[in-house]
């Protein structure tokens, strides 16, 4: 039971981190797109 529940805590930790950098780099990549309009 305790093994388990380390291991459902360590995936949520690596799953939030991994959200946040996707949502960083589309972030990123998208204002990244809108500059490049603006300034071509």
């Amino acid at each position: 039971m305790n093994e388990n529940d380390s291991f459902w805590t360590k995936y949520k930790k690596f799953a939030t981190t991994e959200i946040l950098m996707y949502l960083i780099m589309i972030i990123g990549i998208g204002l990244g797109i809108i500059i490049l309009t603006y300034l071509s």
